[in-house]
């Protein structure tokens, strides 16, 4: 005879719980995603420019009109809080001391993938499209490709289009925010520390 198993998703509430009680180190590089604890790899050294780069290039383009996050939470919905590299937010007064933000305060999230590739495509954009985040990038940094998805739905984005480095994107928010791929990326084209 087969017994069912039933797997118990932890809350946001519970996570916090266990960070809050000991159970969950400060220095752990971990994130919630569908009520399960993922381990985020460890960042390498194209990964982190990129995500400076990113950082540097919104911050010049949009200013004030945006609040740059970087590797911080966002809360999905009661199970998931992952930690995206970047999160470009609607500026909040008390920037956000009070809460994570929601997906109605992301103009666009960006994952920065020199090792997470697949986890970036099969795990996170479905999650995020599932939460309503309108405009998901992830930049391929060994590639040298920005994968752009847009039009969230219950079973994933409408749109994904792979943008070669020449080319230029715009954020849905921000049409007039011209954003060249290769901006985003080494100008040292095949060499990845």
């Amino acid at each position: 005879m087969e017994t069912s198993v039933t797997v118990r998703r932890l809350s946001v509430q519970d996570y916090h719980r266990m960070a809050e009680s000991g159970i969950l180190q400060p220095d752990e590089r971990i994130e919630l995603l569908e009520g399960q604890i993922i381990q985020m790899a460890a960042k390498g050294t194209a990964h982190r420019a990129a995500v400076t780069r990113i950082q540097r290039l919104f911050e010049r383009r949009l200013g004030d009109r945006v609040l740059i996050c970087l590797q911080d939470p966002v809360q999905l919905d009661d199970y998931s809080e992952p930690e995206p590299d970047v999160a470009i937010l609607v500026p909040d007064p008390l920037d956000y001391e009070d809460h994570h933000p929601k997906p109605v305060e992301v103009f666009l999230l960006i994952e920065v993938s020199d090792k997470t590739l697949k986890f970036d495509r099969e795990v996170k954009a479905p999650a995020y499209a599932r939460a309503g985040i309108a405009e998901y990038w992830v930049l391929d940094v060994n590639a040298r490709k920005l994968h752009v998805y847009r039009i969230p739905g219950a079973t994933g984005y409408q749109s994904e289009t792979i943008l070669s480095e020449e080319l230029t994107v715009a954020p849905l928010a921000f049409p007039e925010c011209l954003i060249t791929v290769k901006e985003m990326l080494s100008s040292q084209a095949g060499i990845q520390p």
